[in-house]
């Protein structure tokens, strides 16, 4: 910006304008340097023919403009009020000081290297209080240190470069203002008119804008993001387990991150479902797109997990149940999810995929595998029958099911988050939690993370010593006909009276095997087996036959001879259940819960 022609009338420039009027003065009478009427209108005929000679030329030298050359601005326009010209005063002829002075932006020039104050106008004078001409502005504008406008004045100084600091808040907190500072080139007087810039003639224009209102704007949108925000963190937190349920035969942990600072969280979920008899189900999913909308759809599948694992289906069968929900809640939504199922006795880990991320399973060497297919598309998508696999689960392994904001990075292949996921497993020790942290740690996730991560982690003890001592298994084929039954009663009794069970226990564990041997004799089909097992917390009685209709609880009447047995069963023992198994055939089974020790 070339401030030169700005100051026609600050000191020492008077002369120079008085120069140029009497130059432009005596250019009009000898009809030089005029130019055409305005570009944006057409001028009245009769104003035309008035204005100018038969030979065409401008007749009237108010017309011509007040410079030389083709390129000279005209200092009068012609419009359509009554048919005569009106004057529009040209730029040269406008003071700056009337025009900045004016303003209701806050403006100070200063000059020199140590910006020195040349001028400030009165909305500076109405903020701040006047101000000493010819000082620093370090010392005569304090407000402009306090803004932290100092180092950019300098920088402007150097580069020649305009420079704009946005919402600078002034001292006490009340303003906030948007800062311009200009370069501007000072005239040069008596002979140093000529050679390169001397930082003696250059200044800064200082524009300070006021855009309080806008920042407390922003502030009034950035708290209510906030509350947005947290608001939706606690609607999807109260949407996962508050406390995860931990099996006797595992230690599971997980842990949820939201992503980033926007207020719309994810469709990230978990659960840990006891199914009884020892077994465990697992589930971790994701529903597609952020929002209220998304964490809704999580919440509905989270609670339909739950009712279909109570009917102990297989992995499979559960995720085909949840594809026919998914679409009825949302046909617009998706979710992706792996339903496991842990049995203690077979030392398996029984899973289904819809469309999720591989479960990684690190063994007590410190190799990690991956579970391979069967992978289904994901929920909602219908007509896909789904199929479930297994993965070995023994002793001292660690599985790890995720959501694919731990591994999916933007430019990079999902495969490789995944094998990075993979190397961060192998090392990792210690409890379940501490590996959540770690791998959280190692895959990079924290605070401005910008997608939903949600981890779980469980662990097969290698149990040693005293510990060992309350983890027991015993079997027993059923061969024959009836004469199984007293041989099942006399292995009960033998095996319940080794792992030291109170008499009372063992009379009521004794009654509730001969109850559940006897149905399978009666409706059930080889081959027969029954199980019992105990642990740290409870024991575990179960029969298996290779007949898949499940026995009900049902009222018999006095003159029955029949269907007492479920019954009894369900009232002597803490819980019971029925289930089909993989093979073909059902387990019946029945819990009794340990005395505290």
């Amino acid at each position: 910006m070339n401030f030169t022609r700005w100051s026609a009338r600050f000191p020492g420039t008077q002369r120079r304008a008085a120069a140029r009027s009497e130059h432009a003065a005596a250019q009009a009478k000898r009809g030089e340097g005029s130019v055409p009427a305005a570009r944006g209108g057409r001028a009245d005929p009769a104003a035309e023919r008035s204005a100018h000679a038969p030979d065409g030329s401008p007749s009237d030298p108010t017309v011509a403009g007040t410079g030389s050359g083709s390129g000279a601005t005209p200092a009068l326009a012609p419009t359509r009020r009554t048919g005569a010209l009106t004057a529009v005063p040209s730029l040269d002829e406008l003071s700056v000081r009337e025009v900045l002075g004016r303003l209701p932006a806050l403006v100070a020039l200063v000059h020199g290297p140590e910006h020195r104050v040349a001028y400030v106008n009165d909305a500076y004078v109405a903020g701040f209080g006047n101000r000493t001409p010819g000082a620093p502005a370090h010392e005569a504008l304090p407000e402009i240190g306090e803004l932290g406008l100092l180092p950019l004045l300098d920088q402007v100084q150097r580069s020649g470069k305009p420079r704009t600091a946005k919402n600078r808040t002034a001292p006490g907190g009340t303003h906030s203002y948007t800062v311009t500072c200009t370069p501007v080139e000072f005239p040069k007087t008596g002979t140093d008119t000529d050679g390169p810039a001397d930082p003696r003639h250059t200044g800064i224009l200082i524009h300070l804008a006021d855009v309080t209102d806008h920042a407390e704007a922003v502030d009034r949108l950035r708290a209510s993001e906030r509350r947005q925000r947290e608001a939706a963190v606690t609607l999807q937190r109260s949407l996962l387990p508050q406390e995860l349920e931990q099996p006797d035969d595992l230690r599971v942990a997980a842990t949820y991150q939201p992503g980033g600072t926007e207020a719309a969280v994810g469709g990230d979920w978990y659960d840990v479902i006891t199914l009884g008899a020892g077994r465990t189900a697992l589930v971790i999913g994701d529903v597609m797109g952020r929002g209220v909308r998304a964490a809704a759809v999580m919440g509905q599948l989270r609670t339909a997990v739950r009712a279909y694992a109570r009917l102990d289906l297989p992995p499979h069968e559960v995720l085909q149940l949840l594809d026919g929900l998914a679409a009825e809640i949302d046909a617009s939504q998706i979710a992706t999810c792996v339903y496991a199922v842990h049995d203690p006795n077979e030392g398996l880990l029984a899973y289904a995929s819809a469309g999720h991320l591989p479960i990684l399973v690190r063994d007590e060497d410190g190799t990690v595998r991956r579970a391979a297919d069967p992978t289904g598309p994901p929920l909602g998508t219908g007509g896909w029958l789904h199929t479930s696999g297994t993965i070995a689960l023994g002793p001292g392994s660690t599985a790890v099911l995720y959501t694919d904001g731990l591994v999916e990075r933007r430019g990079e292949d999902i495969d490789e988050g995944v094998a990075a996921l993979e190397r961060a497993l192998s090392g990792a020790q210690g409890t379940p939690a501490v590996i959540c942290d770690r791998l959280m740690r190692a895959l990079g996730v924290d605070a401005d993370h910008d997608d939903d991560v949600a981890v779980m982690v469980l662990q097969q003890p290698a149990r040693t010593g005293a510990d060992a001592e309350l983890f027991h298994n015993a079997a027993l084929e059923l061969l024959g006909g009836i004469e199984a039954a007293p041989r099942a009663r006399a292995f009960a009794q033998g095996v319940l009276s080794s792992w030291r069970f109170p008499v009372e226990l063992c009379d009521l564990g004794v009654l509730a095997a001969s109850e559940l041997v006897a149905n399978s004799l009666q409706h059930g089909t080889p081959p027969m087996r029954l199980r019992l097992r105990r642990t740290d917390r409870r024991l575990i009685i179960e029969v298996t036959d290779g007949d898949d209709h499940l026995p009900r609880r049902r009222r018999a009447e006095p003159g029955d001879e029949t269907g007492r047995g479920i019954s009894i069963v369900a009232t002597i023992a803490s819980s019971w259940g029925t289930r089909r198994t993989p093979g073909g055939g059902k387990a019946v089974w029945c819990e009794f819960a340990l005395p505290d020790k």
